[in-house]
């Protein structure tokens, strides 16, 4: 098995509690890990035999594009739809980044991380 990285994927994205993240919206990172067998495509050097990189970020930017008020929620989303979508991912991992949150002080980001 292999790990397929797509890291530093950055969208402008609505998800959050308060009505003015609804609103206003903020910029998000997200990580996404993929345990993959990639034992065909090593000896073929056919995409086909693989996880294509491109559609696996079409994935993930279709669900940044959807409003969630949380990130686990956003989260589970992202993995449900990258494993039903990509067979061959055994085991995905995700780490979200919401940049400069509104809580009151001053902070680069909160994330979550989580697996499927």
């Amino acid at each position: 098995m292999s790990m397929i990285s797509i890291e530093g994927m950055e969208f402008f994205a609505y998800h959050g509690c308060f009505a003015e993240e609804q609103l206003i919206g903020t910029w998000f990172v997200v990580d996404l890990f993929l345990e993959v067998d990639t034992r065909q495509a090593e000896q073929s050097d056919e995409v086909n035999d693989t996880v294509n990189y491109l559609e696996v970020y079409q994935v993930v930017k279709r669900e940044m594009e959807i409003n969630s008020k949380l990130l686990e929620h956003l989260g589970r989303r992202i993995l449900n739809q990258v494993k039903e979508t990509f067979a061959m991912v055994g085991h995905a991992r995700i780490k979200i980044r919401k940049m400069n949150p509104p809580l009151g002080g001053k902070m680069n980001f909160v994330s979550l991380e989580m697996q499927a």
